[in-house]
């Protein structure tokens, strides 16, 4: 009688347990989120300096549009050094940016802002 008892327990609880949804069961491993894929921002910018003239070419192969500012540093404490104005660099767009020192060009950098 005690077999019976407790093989019609294991029936019921074996029921209770596949009936219930595939979420809800506990599984051996955790489940490990998928990585949402990261947000691919950013056009690619070539600098050339020539003397005191300064031209970079920047390649937005992405979707999101990019606002790029050329910057240059002088090297002469007296020379201006300059902020170009920003340009959007929509997709698959290249565009053209340009300045100048009087004398030596100190460094050059491209700043990227995500443009509305």
């Amino acid at each position: 009688m005690r077999l019976s008892h407790s093989l019609a327990s294991l029936t019921v609880a074996v029921a209770l347990v596949l009936s219930l949804p595939y979420e809800a069961m506990p599984h051996g491993r955790a489940r490990a989120k998928r990585p949402t894929a990261p947000s691919l921002f950013g056009a690619e910018c070539r600098t050339t300096v020539r003397g005191s003239h300064v031209v970079a070419y920047c390649h937005n192969p992405y979707v999101d549009p990019d606002r790029v500012t050329l910057h240059i540093e002088c090297a002469r404490w007296w020379d201006l050094d300059t902020d170009g104005d920003p340009v959007d660099t929509g997709p698959a767009m290249t565009v053209r940016l340009s300045g100048r020192c009087w004398k030596e060009v100190g460094s050059v950098w491209i700043s990227h802002q995500k443009a509305d």
